[in-house]
């Protein structure tokens, strides 16, 4: 299985945003992953559509946006056009009545669309919409805030999606988000996540392109 890394930019330093797109671009990955919080869904405030505008015109890496917003269908179209190449939305925020039309719009648009479930929320709730999907994001911390401790008992959750992905023939990622470190990543690894968000194990490193490395090293149980 091959695996992919999304480092969070919510992590980054503004004075070090420059250095770390180049070690990222040197180190190849394969997402950056933009968390647009907007103090409703989650009790935080972070980024948007201007911060997204200006990473796509500093870097060409492809930019995994996380929606962690009420309503995200309303925000699709200001994303895409900022420069989104994913789209991920929280199945509890998103209108399910319109929600088919909305992942139809992020494929039109050439993107790839995701789904997102809080640690309380079944991956079941997904299952309607995973022919349609090109990721499910199965959140491995409370959203909202950086820096939390990862939660074990969401892979269980993992393996049971990536079960029902197989059983179907489904080409789906899944992204595990929080608390993703060296100690943790072999473990998401195993229970069947292929796409990884890290964010403080890259930020806090004296050394962001050798912490990519030791990620990559670590994922294989």
């Amino acid at each position: 299985m091959t695996a992919k890394l999304s480092p969070s930019m919510m992590c980054a330093g503004i004075g070090g945003l420059s250095g770390a797109l180049d070690a990222f671009k040197s180190a190849g990955v394969e997402y950056l992953h933009v968390d647009v919080m907007d103090g409703v869904f989650v009790p935080n405030y972070s980024l948007g559509t201007d911060y997204v505008r200006q990473l796509r015109e500093l870097s060409h890496i492809p930019l995994d946006i996380h929606l962690m917003v009420e309503r995200p269908e309303r925000h699709i179209d200001d994303f895409l056009r900022a420069g989104a190449d994913g789209i991920t939305m929280h199945i509890e925020a998103a209108d399910p009545a319109t929600l088919p039309q909305t992942l139809q719009r992020i494929h039109d648009a050439g993107k790839e669309a995701a789904l997102c479930v809080k640690p309380a929320t079944p991956t079941e709730a997904v299952y309607p919409w995973l022919d349609a999907l090109d990721m499910v994001l199965v959140m491995t911390v409370e959203p909202g805030f950086g820096g939390q401790a990862f939660m074990a008992d969401m892979l269980p959750k993992v393996k049971a999606l990536r079960e029902e992905i197989t059983r179907r023939g489904l080409h789906v990622m899944i992204q595990v988000d929080g608390g993703i470190s060296g100690e943790t990543i072999g473990q998401a690894y195993a229970a069947g996540a292929d796409c990884f968000v890290a964010g403080s194990a890259v930020f806090n490193a004296e050394d962001a392109e050798d912490a990519i490395f030791q990620l990559r090293n670590a994922w294989y149980p």
